[in-house]
């Protein structure tokens, strides 16, 4: 049985957390925490997720709180990133990290603390998109010098960061695939007379609407013929399941940075 412990427990995805946390044979709820000040402090963790179970209180995010976590989970914002690496560290707790939206000097930070503890950092937790990276490596192998690559994404009005985490990851899978650089190839957006496509350029193209939970295609187009390779998601629980095998995976591993394709046995 592994114990978890859950940051930003009001979010959307915190409560799902919750959620899969009682419904998941090998984990259990060690705490569940808020930001100081949170009208949910003191609130039953099952009341908050929705579920009929008396669970854990909600407590504001405090040190002694990782003494009932084997592993925390941080799906939160970029902006409490830092506090809880920080809370990682000093407690020597494993973590997961779901968080998108993350500027360089952020990615430099797990990597930093990655060199003291056990981290599992991917952009999408859904085991179907992990395979869809590998999917789509071994498309760019067969297609990749003959096709137009695009990404589109598609995802609900309320994120925040475009393109997607996943839409990126997808993209830096199939650009170092092809020995590009994502920063230099990578196009964003067309708009007015943009010329003919540059077949060197991955396109992205983004939808934010309703409460799309997340949606991914890659297509890769030559003269005659294309495929699309895509995942749909339709329940954030199959990213929170996902996150919930990876911290059951990382409680016992040694200090270094993981992602789901480590977890999921797909770099072996």
């Amino acid at each position: 049985m592994t114990k978890v412990g859950i940051l930003g427990a009001n979010g959307r995805m915190g409560r799902v957390l919750i959620d899969a946390a009682y419904q998941h044979a090998q984990i259990a709820l060690g705490f569940a925490s808020v930001r100081a000040g949170s009208p949910f402090i003191g609130m039953d963790a099952g009341e908050l997720a929705g579920i009929a179970k008396q669970y854990v209180n909600i407590s504001e995010c405090q040190p002694h709180l990782a003494d009932n976590a084997d592993v925390m989970i941080d799906f939160t914002l970029p902006s409490a990133l830092s506090d809880n690496l920080a809370l990682a560290r000093h407690t020597k707790t494993p973590i997961v990290i779901g968080t998108t939206g993350l500027l360089p000097a952020q990615l430099k930070e797990i990597d930093e603390a990655a060199k003291h503890l056990p981290i599992v950092f991917a952009a999408n937790y859904s085991v179907g998109v992990n395979l869809m990276l590998k999917l789509v490596q071994q498309t760019a192998v067969v297609m990749g010098e003959q096709s137009d690559i695009e990404i589109l994404e598609a995802h609900h009005r309320f994120k925040q960061d475009a393109p997607s985490g996943t839409a990126i990851a997808i993209g830096e899978a199939i650009a170092s695939t092809l020995n590009r650089d994502l920063k230099t190839c990578a196009v964003y957006g067309r708009e007015g007379f943009s010329g003919e496509r540059d077949r060197e350029t991955i396109g992205f193209a983004t939808v934010r609407a309703g409460d799309i939970v997340g949606e991914h295609t890659a297509l890769f187009a030559s003269i005659g013929e294309r495929i699309e390779i895509t995942h749909k998601a339709s329940s954030r629980l199959t990213f929170a399941n996902g996150a919930l095998a990876a911290a059951h995976w990382l409680k016992d591993k040694p200090a270094g940075l993981y992602s789901m394709q480590d977890v999921l046995g797909l770099n072996e």
